[in-house]
C-alpha cells in the first residue's frame, strides 16, 4: 500500500490505505458510541450488586459524557498540536486502561470514577477520528461518504449499547460490558499505528488546561443543579450554589477565550449559519436518542418485563434505520445541501419519537416502526452536522472544528440524560401515589417500588405495583412529549434559519 505525496503537507494515500484508516477511527468511535448506552440495560443489575441509589445510578450513567464535554475542546486542540494520530493512539491505550478499572470496580464511587477515566481516553480519540479522515479523504465526495460511515458509527454505536450490555448480561457480570473493549481496542491500536497518517502538529498552538477546567466546572455545576431540581427534596442553597458554579465556569471560560491568540474554540466559527445549524442539530439530535434510549429502556424492563437482551433489542431499530439512511445521506449532501437534510432529518425523527409517544400500550411493533423512523432521521441529520461542521470551518481550524462538533454531541447526550433521566424520577415522585401501609421506599423509583413489592403478599404487590407503574408512566410521557417537541423546534429552526451569508464558494452547498 504505497502513498503518493502531493504538494500539500497532507500525503495522498492508497485507495486501500484511506478505507483502512476508516476502518480504524471507526472501530475507536464505535467504542466511544457505544459505552454512552451500554449501561442502559446494566443498571438494574449493576446497582443490584453494587447497592448504588438513584443519585449514584444518575452519576454512573452521567460520568462518562460530562467529563468528555469538558476535555473534548480542549483535547482537539492538543491534537492540533501534537498530532491527532498520536492523540488517537494514547486514546485507545488510556481507553482499554480506563476498561479494566470499571470492569472490576467494587463500589458505586470506584465506577464513577472507571467511568470518568474512560472519558479521558474517549475524549483524546473523539477528536482525532474526525480530523484523521478530513487530512486522510482529500476528495470531496469521498469526504461525504467516509463522513457519512462516522456519523452512522456513532449512531449505531449509541443504538447497539444496550444490545451489546444485555447480551452480556445474559451470559457473564456486568463488569463484562467494559471488558469487551480491551480486544477491541487492541485491533483498533495495531491498525491505526500501521496505517494512519502521521504529523507532528504544530508547536505554535498550545493547549489551554484551564479552558477545559472552567467548562468542567460549567458542566458539572448545571447538571448538578438539573439533578437537585428535580430530586423529591431539592434543596434551594445547593440548587443556588450549583448554579454560580455553572455561571463563573462558563462565564471566565468565553472571556478567556476571547482574549487568547489560540482559543480553545473560535466563536467566529459559529458566525457562520451552516456550522451554527451543524452544532445544533447535533446536539439536539444526541439529546432525543440518548434521552429517549434511557426511558425506554428502563420501560421496556421494569414495566413491559422484558430481558435485558430483548429491551436492547428494540431498542436497536433506532441503528437499523440510521445505517443506510446516514450512509446515503453522506453520499448525496454535495447535491442536496446541508441545511435541508439537516432539518428535514430532525422533523422526521421528531415524528418517529411522536409514534414511540402515542402507542406505549400497543404491540411493541409499533414502538419498533417508530424508532426505525426516528433512526432515519437522526442518521441524516447527524451525518449532514458533522459534514456542515468540519466542512465549512478553515483547514487550520480542523481539529478545533472536530472538536466542537463531537462536543455538541456529548451536550446533547448529556443534557437528555440529565434532564430527561431526572425528569421521569421527578414525575414518578411527584405523581405516586402509595397504598396504605406500602413502604416510604418505594416512592424513589420504579425499581425501588418494584423492590418492595417483592416482599409484600400478592395483593399488596399488585396495588403498589399499579400505582407505581402509572406514577412511572406519567413520567414517560412527559419526557418523550420534550423530545418531539425540541426535535420539531431545531428542525424548523434549522430549515428557516438564514443569518449572515455564506462565502461564495460554497453558498450553493449550504
Amino acid at each position: 500500500m504505497s502513498d503518493v505525496t502531493s504538494g500539500t503537507d497532507a500525503p495522498v494515500l492508497s485507495p486501500a490505505r484511506r478505507w483502512l484508516v476508516l476502518a480504524a477511527v471507526s472501530a475507536g468511535l464505535l467504542l466511544i458510541s457505544v459505552d454512552m448506552t451500554v449501561l442502559y440495560t446494566a443498571l438494574p443489575t449493576l446497582s443490584a450488586d453494587l447497592g448504588a441509589n438513584a443519585s449514584q445510578r444518575l452519576w454512573i450513567i452521567n460520568a462518562y459524557p460530562l467529563v468528555m464535554a469538558g476535555l473534548l475542546l480542549g483535547a482537539g486542540t492538543l491534537g492540533d498540536r501534537v498530532g491527532h494520530k498520536r492523540m488517537y493512539l494514547i486514546g485507545l491505550v488510556l481507553f482499554g486502561t480506563a476498561s479494566l478499572v470499571a470492569a472490576y470496580a467494587t463500589t458505586p464511587e470506584l465506577l464513577v470514577a472507571g467511568r470518568a477515566f474512560l472519558a479521558v481516553g474517549a475524549a483524546a480519540m473523539m477528536p482525532a477520528t474526525l480530523s484523521l479522515i478530513r487530512i486522510t479523504f482529500t476528495d470531496e465526495h469521498e469526504r461525504g461518504i467516509a463522513i457519512g460511515v462516522w456519523g452512522t458509527m456513532a449512531m449505531v454505536g449509541a443504538a447497539i449499547g444496550p444490545i451489546v450490555g444485555g447480551l452480556l448480561l445474559e451470559y457473564f457480570w456486568w463488569g463484562s460490558v467494559f471488558l469487551v473493549n480491551v480486544p477491541i481496542v487492541l485491533v483498533a491500536l495495531v491498525l491505526a499505528a500501521l496505517v494512519a497518517p502521521g504529523g507532528s502538529g504544530g508547536s505554535d498552538r498550545p493547549w489551554d488546561l484551564l479552558g477545559s477546567a472552567q467548562v468542567m466546572a460549567g458542566l458539572a455545576g448545571a447538571v448538578y443543579a438539573i439533578k437537585e431540581v428535580t430530586g423529591p427534596e431539592p434543596r434551594a442553597v445547593a440548587v443556588l450554589v450549583a448554579l454560580l458554579v455553572s455561571a463563573v465556569g462558563w462565564w471566565t471560560f468565553v472571556r478567556r477565550q476571547r482574549g487568547r491568540p489560540y482559543p480553545l474554540i473560535d466563536f467566529a466559527l459559529l458566525r457562520d449559519p451552516r456550522i451554527l445549524i451543524g452544532v445544533l442539530a447535533a446536539a439536539m439530535a444526541m439529546f432525543a436518542v440518548a434521552g429517549v434510549q434511557l426511558v425506554l429502556t428502563q420501560r421496556l424492563q421494569l414495566v413491559l418485563d422484558l430481558t435485558p437482551f430483548r429491551a436492547g433489542l428494540v431498542v436497536a431499530a433506532m441503528a437499523l434505520g440510521a445505517l443506510p439512511v446516514g450512509i446515503t445521506a453522506g453520499a448525496l449532501l454535495s447535491r442536496l445541501g446541508t441545511r435541508p437534510v439537516i432539518g428535514t432529518g430532525l422533523l422526521v425523527t421528531a415524528a418517529g419519537t411522536a409514534l414511540v409517544l402515542l402507542t406505549p400500550n400497543a404491540p411493541l411493533a409499533w414502538t419498533v416502526a417508530g424508532l426505525l423512523v426516528a433512526g432515519a432521521g437522526t442518521g441524516a441529520a447527524m451525518t449532514a452536522a458533522s459534514a456542515a461542521i468540519v466542512g465549512y470551518a478553515p483547514e487550520h481550524r480542523a481539529g478545533m472544528a472536530s472538536s466542537v462538533e463531537e462536543v455538541s454531541y456529548e451536550l446533547g447526550s448529556l443534557t437528555g440524560v440529565a434532564i430527561l433521566g431526572s425528569l421521569l424520577s421527578a414525575v414518578y415522585t411527584r405523581t405516586v401515589t402509595l397504598p396504605e401501609g406500602a413502604p416510604a421506599d418505594a416512592a424513589g423509583g420504579l425499581d425501588e417500588a418494584r423492590t418492595v413489592a417483592a416482599g409484600l403478599d400478592v395483593d399488596a404487590a399488585a396495588a403498589l405495583m399499579e400505582e407505581a407503574v402509572h406514577a412511572f408512566d406519567n413520567g414517560y410521557r412527559a419526557t418523550l412529549l420534550i423530545a418531539v417537541v425540541v426535535l420539531t423546534a431545531s428542525g424548523l429552526f434549522a430549515l428557516s434559519y438564514k443569518r449572515g451569508s455564506a462565502p461564495e464558494a460554497t453558498r450553493a452547498q449550504g
